[in-house]
């Protein structure tokens, strides 16, 4: 650099002493130094208002210094630096208030994602099946039948806990006035299940018809959502013995209903699925099909409406388990009721265990 001239910079500000014939050094003038300002203002805009802009001046030798803060020393540029700085601050103020809203979405998803894996890892330990990717019933998640499957998983507990009690009073030789209250409570807890099917059969009729929400072996015995009520009727008629003839006449004729019943559902099903067939070989199948689109639509349209007819059968199926039960607490006694709801437990767990040894059978 020659040394006559002397370049002094400060966060971008750049002041330049000239030489002049006497030997003395003079800087440019302050609109020189404004311009500058107005440039920096361009490519500089994250200094901090507290910071020194400092302006070296130098005559006769003497370095002089201008701060920021003197009022009278602002310049037009200097102003609109400092509203850009503040318009900056006020930016990146928002910026970290975004910033914390995200991150605290962000935990609250993390928090309901752990407390639904639980959920999901609770419903697996008891042998209830939740629907994996591949599955047909991957589509659980947005269509209720996810929630369908924990509601059944909590239910499974509730009603384990009340069988539980129950059999702790038939043991202690409760009176019948208290054991009719606890035969009551499991009665009405398992409307709760009638009402909790009703709900996901809307949401997804065939992940109930199905059973998915069962284990694997108790779907091998599946019947329009559920286990058979006359052959449930003839578990217990054996276990309830000594009956007397009437009452054991009334249970004979309430199985010979339910099957009745069983068999007019069992009707209109096949009847609902050779409908299905007829609609969908309705046109021409295979490589030689005319690819109609509009045939194709029509076709889907009414194999929807058919497979929404469905939804009329498991209610009426649950609706045949839900009046069977009934009959036969007012056939028996109140213990033998008790004892009818246990049989009827034990007999269903002895399902769910044979499901998990199953599944946990050793495999080549």
């Amino acid at each position: 650099m020659d040394t006559g001239q002397q370049l002094m910079y400060h966060k971008g500000v750049t002041t330049a002493a000239l030489p002049l014939g006497n030997g003395q050094v003079e800087n440019w003038d302050d609109s020189g130094l404004a311009d500058n300002s107005q440039q920096t203002d361009h490519t500089s805009t994250d200094i901090d208002t507290d910071d020194i802009i400092q302006c070296n001046r130098v005559k006769n030798g003497t370095r002089m210094v201008v701060h920021s803060k003197d009022a009278t020393k602002v310049k037009p540029g200097d102003q609109k630096t400092l509203r850009r700085l503040a318009q900056n601050r006020e930016a990146a103020r928002k910026s970290r208030l975004r910033k914390k809203a995200y991150v605290q979405q962000l935990e609250s998803s993390r928090v309901k994602l752990v407390h639904l894996e639980q959920e999901l890892q609770r419903a697996r330990q008891q042998g209830i099946f939740i629907a994996t990717p591949g599955d047909q019933g991957h589509l659980a998640v947005g269509n209720g039948a996810l929630a369908f499957d924990i509601d059944y998983a909590h239910w499974v507990d509730e009603h384990q806990r009340l069988l539980n009690d129950l059999r702790t009073a038939i043991n202690s030789q409760m009176s019948d006035s208290d054991l009719h209250i606890l035969v009551d409570s499991v009665m009405a807890h398992y409307n709760e299940l009638f009402r909790l099917k009703s709900i996901g059969a809307k949401a997804d009729v065939l992940h109930i018809h199905n059973g998915m929400w069962k284990t694997p072996v108790e779907r091998c015995f599946m019947w329009l959502g559920g286990l058979r009520s006359s052959e449930l009727l003839k578990i217990i008629k054996n276990h309830l013995e000594p009956l007397t003839d009437q009452q054991l006449m009334g249970i004979c004729n309430l199985q010979q209903s339910s099957q009745q019943a069983e068999d007019a559902l069992n009707q209109g099903m096949e009847a609902l699925q050779q409908s299905l067939v007829e609609i969908l070989s309705s046109t021409s199948l295979g490589p030689n099909g005319s690819g109609n689109v509009a045939d194709y639509m029509g076709q889907m349209a009414l194999a929807m409406g058919k497979l929404a007819v469905l939804g009329s059968f498991l209610h009426k199926a649950d609706l045949l388990k839900q009046e069977t039960l009934e009959q036969l607490q007012r056939i028996l006694t109140t213990r033998q009721t008790a004892r009818a709801l246990l049989v009827q437990n034990d007999y269903i767990s002895r399902l769910r265990a044979l499901s998990s040894l199953w599944l946990a059978r050793p495999r080549e």
